[in-house]
Parts: C-alpha cells; sequence; structure tokens
C-alpha cells in the first residue's frame, strides 16, 4: 500500500480501461471496501451491484446524455444503490461506500471513475436512475447513487498539482 498522502494525490477519474478482466480476489477488495465503509448509525443503508457483462455495460453507458459512455469500455461497473428506508443519510452513506471503492482501486492500481446518477438524465431526458433502475432490476424503494466504472489503467494521469491547491478555501474558527 502507498502511504495515504501518496494515494489521494495520484488517485483521478480514470476514463480509459485496457481489456484486461479483473482478477476475482481485486473485485473482492473492491467491494470489502465498500462494506467495510462507516455510515451513520453503523446502519448501512448501500448495497451494491456488480455488472460484468458487456451488453449491460454498454445499456448502462447509455444512461446518461453525457459523462458514461466510456463505461461501455471498462470491464465492470459497481452500482451503488441504497436504501432510504434504512437511513435519512443514504446519500452521504452511499457517497462514502463509493470513495471507498475509488481509494481501494487506485490502491491496487486500478484506474476508476465516478458516474453520477441522481438528478442526471438520458439525450431524451428521462431520469438516469430510473433507467439504470430498471436495466438492473432495481426494487422501487431503492436508490441508485452512482456507478463506479473500474478496470486496469488504459492512460497515465499526472498526480494532483498541489501547486493548484484552494488553500484560499479553507477556514479556521469561522468563515
Amino acid at each position: 500500500m502507498k502511504d495515504f498522502s501518496e494515494l489521494i494525490k495520484t488517485r483521478r477519474s480514470m476514463r480509459q480501461f485496457t481489456d484486461e478482466l479483473l482478477s476475482g480476489d481485486d473485485v473482492k477488495l473492491l467491494l470489502r471496501a465498500g462494506l467495510m465503509a462507516p455510515s451513520s448509525k453503523g446502519l448501512h443503508s448501500y448495497e451494491f451491484i456488480v455488472v460484468e457483462d458487456k451488453e449491460m455495460l454498454t445499456a448502462l453507458s447509455r444512461s446518461k446524455a453525457v459523462g458514461s459512455d466510456f463505461l461501455a469500455g471498462a470491464p465492470l461497473a459497481i452500482v451503488v444503490l441504497a436504501d432510504p428506508r434504512i437511513s435519512d443519510v443514504w446519500t452521504e452513506d452511499a457517497s462514502v461506500a463509493a470513495t471507498n471503492i475509488l481509494l481501494q482501486a487506485e490502491d491496487l492500481g486500478l484506474g476508476a471513475c465516478w458516474i453520477q446518477l441522481r438528478e442526471r438524465q438520458d439525450a431524451e431526458g428521462r431520469p438516469t436512475e430510473d433507467i439504470v433502475k430498471s436495466l438492473l432490476a432495481v426494487p422501487d424503494e431503492m436508490r441508485a447513487v452512482c456507478m463506479i466504472a473500474v478496470g486496469h489503467k488504459g492512460m497515465e494521469r499526472k498526480p494532483q498539482n498541489e501547486d493548484r491547491l484552494k488553500w484560499e478555501r479553507v477556514h479556521i474558527g469561522q468563515y
């Protein structure tokens, strides 16, 4: 494992992947990271759907007007769901779980990218979340927060440039 400071510096959104499939061990580690995420009151309102089928990945890649087409070239997607009946902060719980998955991917040397679902539409104006839920037979009461494309990196990205950090956005004591 890289040290955490290096990990968050090098973790960048990856939208190009090689054709190499992920190992079962890597997929298990990604899911383990998501399942280990902290949640409000320890209620763990999040759930995951692992998608490896190329036709389904292609269908999911068309669920947004922009920003999801690259999913068709990924070997794997993890769809992050949450159950609002379990926790009133389901969005936050699912987002923390997704972040754990993104960081675990980087630690494994894999590339990953968050694809926003909530409050997004396809090219015809249909809600992306509804499309994804329909494609994956997700129960009505569940919410789909994001999809995470994961695969072996198909491009190089420079680490975050620390000179571009916006320290002026940090306030001490009060605004």
